[in-house]
């Protein structure tokens, strides 16, 4: 008995009573356009007439409910007065498609934008407000009428009498029954009112809840977004792991040769400052989209920065050996961002492990591959040999990114003192 009554003592039982009034009130001012057809009709039957007028007044509701923001307003409202919990309505972008794969292939995330609110889920929030409107007044009436009849009763009593009548009949309450029925009828309030809010709460999720096309947009949208954070975390640990293992040789550097070599010591400073604003450049904008606010222009490292990354890493006291052939400039944007990143990681590696001595790099673009590769010696001592903290993640994160991009890699010993980073990627130069 108790369970029957809880619903009776909550403020949300109310807050909803007064969301499906809200639904009946906002209904008003469409009755003037129902009445225009009986208006014009005048010598129908008057059965004919209200029949017409309810017929054309739920016409012009269920209307409404075709409109584009009227489903997110009764969202917000039911999640707010009946204490739903809705998700907020999805609002899947056309996002354009990304063609400059390996191939031409259409990449994973984008999402067609008529998925949302398709076929035959667009009824279901014109029937939602129809019920609304039908709650609202039937529950509103009933609780008008029963709060008027309880106040009435008793008060026609003390008057000299009370008289019920119903269907032809009628009842005379005297004495404490007219109490009693009054009393009733106050009592009989709330429970209208738990289920109006009841009803609707019932009806909300089926309704104005995310259909089976807005929950596969909304799982793309998901997808896309821990790709692009999945993309965002390689970049992080590319740019940001390379520019401080740099910074850190190049220090060292400067300081053994402050004093003797000036010059070389102020080009080694000079290094570590360009590099370092490079990568804060590449951190201000990871920041930012992480915590979702507009990012500026995602800075871009192609195959046309590599001269630029190896004349850092010669300031830093390394020995680079490049051998780059083939029309670079052609390699289309993505692969192009994508293998400077490779060619990176290849040489932050080659930096905390290897063992000095020349680090051989070729990139050679191909018309059907791009071919990678860094080679540094291993073991002994040098300015590379220094202990360097790992995260271990660099090697699966170039694997995982050649994968997405249909290449293969290959690393490891290359003989008993070199260490080989070998990637072929399948290459569309540009017309």
């Amino acid at each position: 008995m108790i369970r029957g009554i809880r619903p009776l003592l909550r403020g949300s039982t109310y807050s909803g009573v007064l969301f499906a009034a809200g639904g009946a009130l906002v209904s008003i001012p469409l009755l003037p356009l129902a009445m225009a057809p009986v208006l014009a009709w005048r010598s129908a039957p008057y059965g004919v007439q209200a029949a017409l007028a309810l017929a054309v007044w739920a016409a012009v509701i269920a209307v409404i409910g075709l409109a584009r923001d009227t489903r997110r307003v009764l969202v917000g409202g039911a999640r707010r007065l009946l204490k739903v919990p809705l998700p907020d309505v999805v609002t899947v972008r056309r996002r354009p498609v990304d063609r400059s794969g390996p191939s031409g292939a259409v990449r994973s995330g984008a999402v067609p934008s008529g998925a949302v609110r398709a076929g035959a889920d667009r009824w279901r929030t014109p029937l939602w407000l129809l019920l609304h409107v039908a709650v609202g007044w039937t529950g509103g009436l009933a609780s008008l009428l029963l709060l008027g009849a309880g106040l009435a009763v008793p008060g026609n009593w003390v008057s000299g009498g009370a008289r019920l009548s119903w269907s032809g009949g009628s009842v005379q309450l005297t004495g404490a029954w007219s109490w009693v029925v009054g009393i009733v009828c106050l009592l009989l309030v709330p429970v209208v009112c738990a289920v109006a809010t009841g009803t609707l709460r019932r009806l909300a999720p089926p309704l104005l809840g995310p259909s089976s096309a807005e929950r596969l947009a909304l799982a793309a949208e998901r997808e896309h977004q821990l790709a692009e954070r999945n993309r965002l975390a390689h970049e992080l640990h590319d740019s940001i792991g390379h520019t401080l293992t740099a910074a850190t040789i190049q220090a060292a550097v400067a300081g053994e040769v402050l004093a003797a070599d000036p010059v070389a010591a102020r080009a080694a400073l000079r290094s570590i400052e360009e590099s370092t604003r490079a990568a804060l450049e590449d951190l201000d904008y990871v920041l930012g989209v992480l915590r979702e606010e507009e990012a500026g222009t995602a800075p871009t490292r192609t195959l046309a920065d590599l001269p630029e990354l190896l004349d850092r890493l010669r300031h830093a006291g390394a020995v680079v050996e490049p051998q780059l052939s083939g029309e670079l400039a052609q390699v289309q944007g993505t692969l192009s961002r994508a293998a400077y990143r490779i060619v990176q990681e290849g040489l932050t590696n080659a930096l905390r492990h290897g063992a000095g001595g020349p680090i051989e790099v070729r990139v050679a673009a191909a018309s059907d591959g791009l071919e990678l590769s860094v080679v540094n010696r291993i073991g002994g001592t040098g300015p590379g040999s220094r202990a360097f903290p790992t995260s271990g993640h660099g090697l699966p994160g170039l694997a995982e990114r050649v994968r997405l991009l249909h290449g293969e890699i290959e690393a490891g010993p290359d003989g008993s003192e070199h260490w080989r980073l070998a990637v072929r990627l399948p290459v569309r130069l540009s017309a």
